[in-house]
């Protein structure tokens, strides 16, 4: 089979690497990373194996890029959030609204919270794939902190402090979410961040 197919579109075409970075993103958050094989993986992205293994030295590769992706797509997504805020309060509570807008992009009933702690919680201690999704809650954790430093100049402990308070928060309300299959925790969460934003 050969490295590239017809995308959407007037004559686009996607890459073998592009095909099963998707397939694999998909299988890995509806079935987990334990439970996907590489044929499933190589069948839903209409690959032969060796097209996987020439984009991807192994399984836990695939993961580690996975991961990434995740992560870029995450970011992209506050990016555009940030766009629209105004002010410090707004850059705090687009984080939250850039986790629901995740929750809400789901398909159907198929939602079940952050695809990176899933993926986590599937690893080993010391494994290199826990390290990517502890940078990234703690890069999440850090712009929250940046926004609260503008909104409370001169008060950098009660900052850093809020931005930790309010990562915590996050974080439940997305296991909950999960859990739940909805993002009805998040918008509940967003709510309670906008309360204690406002009493500060």
């Amino acid at each position: 089979m050969g490295e590239w197919e017809r995308g959407p579109g007037a004559g686009r075409r996607r890459p073998a690497r592009e095909r099963v970075l998707a397939a694999a993103a998909r299988r890995f958050y509806s079935d987990g990373v334990t439970a996907t094989g590489i044929d499933t993986i190589t069948a839903e992205a209409g690959v032969a194996k060796m097209s996987l293994y020439n984009n991807f030295s192994s399984k836990a590769d695939l993961v580690r890029a996975y991961l990434d992706a995740r992560h870029e797509e995450w970011l992209a997504r506050y990016r555009s959030r940030l766009e629209r805020a105004e002010s410090p309060r707004d850059g705090v509570l687009a984080v939250f609204d850039t986790y629901a807008d995740g929750a809400d992009s789901v398909d159907g009933d198929g939602f079940r919270g952050c695809g990176l702690l899933n993926a986590a919680a599937e690893m080993p201690a010391g494994d290199e794939g826990r390290e990517l999704v502890r940078r990234h809650k703690e890069e999440v954790e850090d712009l929250l902190a940046g926004h609260l430093a503008e909104l409370l100049p001169g008060r950098p402990d009660t900052a850093r402090a809020t931005a930790e308070h309010l990562a915590f928060l996050l974080e439940g309300a997305m296991t909950r979410a999960g859990l739940e299959g909805d993002g009805g925790r998040l918008r509940r969460a967003r709510a309670m961040a906008a309360g204690l934003l406002d009493r500060l």
